[in-house]
């Protein structure tokens, strides 16, 4: 067995024992493909606020300008879906993603655990861990490892779990056997565009970002625009419609990750627990969760914006 051959199956083999749930590799090189795409997306303003997103666009389209001489691309993704859902009806929703802990720390953990493995076996080799905190298009590189497609709600799908798992990367200068992209198996279908309560899904697999919900909850920092006054679905921190109506996420499992659950009866919840929250409250039951990231003041605002109505 050559090295190539032998270490990929290595780091496959280590990935599913640190419990991801796929991983797949892709040669590290200029993305030519979605250059334009990417191009013609900020032109028309799709990012909205996000003026980050402008930044280091070379580097959003090559790994080996974040890795000096990368030449692979090991792509992991892990699911969250969970087993018990927000419970009480009316009430303001956080997206799944957010039920327990960050996610942020436990990839990075898993990852750092991962390279370590990969370093045993290898020798010294360079490589850095990216989750969902850098130029890196994480989809992209999850497609071209043959982990799925990436839908039109430009999330990637699997054929055997749907979308609600985290990706995450390690680009490293070994060089390893590369995986091959899969098919679209959309179809079709387009009943996420037609369910999205702000019309996001602008065409199939274009997302104007200014337009979702995700959006505007968690990264716009300024009041929500009048104009989605009633369209925002009771949704305080997040969105989960373009996924939870993909049929693809009937094939969905509950996930295996003790960090992810839910361990403040936050699911609980009534509407007046919701309006009613205090700062202090806040940062109790969001000290390790994502949801901190909008700070109690972006919580509050997106509250306030669900008693708005339509004169």
């Amino acid at each position: 067995m050559n090295d190539k051959k032998k270490y990929s199956a290595l780091v496959k083999q280590k990935a599913k024992e640190l419990g991801f749930d796929f991983c797949g590799i892709s040669k590290a090189e200029f993305l030519e493909e979605e250059a334009p795409r990417l191009e013609k997306w900020l032109s028309n303003n799709m990012q909205g606020k996000m003026n980050y997103m402008e930044n280091y666009f070379d580097k959003r389209l090559d790994p080996r300008l974040l890795v000096d001489s990368a030449k692979s691309v090991i792509s992991l993704l892990l699911n969250y879906y969970p087993q018990t859902k927000q419970q009480e009806k009316g009430a303001p929703k956080i997206s799944k993603y957010a039920y327990g802990v960050d996610y942020h720390f436990v990839l990075k953990e898993k990852c750092a655990k991962l390279l370590e493995e990969i370093k045993k076996e290898t020798g010294e080799i360079s490589g850095r861990i990216f989750v969902d905190s850098a130029p890196v298009m994480d989809k992209v590189w999850a497609k071209k490892s043959g982990l799925g497609w990436v839908g039109k709600h430009s999330n990637l799908l699997n054929r055997e779990t749907g979308s609600f798992f985290f990706i995450a990367e390690i680009i490293c200068d070994l060089e390893l056997e590369y995986d091959s992209p899969t098919g679209d198996f959309c179809g079709t279908c387009t009943k996420c565009i037609d369910a999205c309560p702000t019309g996001a899904i602008v065409e199939p697999y274009v997302v104007d970002g200014s337009k979702c919900i995700s959006y505007l909850t968690i990264e716009l920092k300024e009041n929500i625009p009048t104009e989605f006054k009633n369209k925002m679905d009771n949704w305080v921190f997040g969105c989960d419609v373009c996924q939870d109506v993909c049929p693809w996420n009937r094939f969905s499992k509950p996930h295996h990750e003790p960090l992810f659950e839910n361990k403040n009866e936050l699911l609980n919840w009534d509407k007046e627990q919701w309006f009613e929250i205090t700062e202090e409250v806040f940062g109790k039951v969001f000290k390790d969760s994502a949801v901190k990231r909008t700070k109690y003041k972006g919580l509050k605002r997106n509250l306030e914006f669900l008693k708005l109505k339509t004169l």
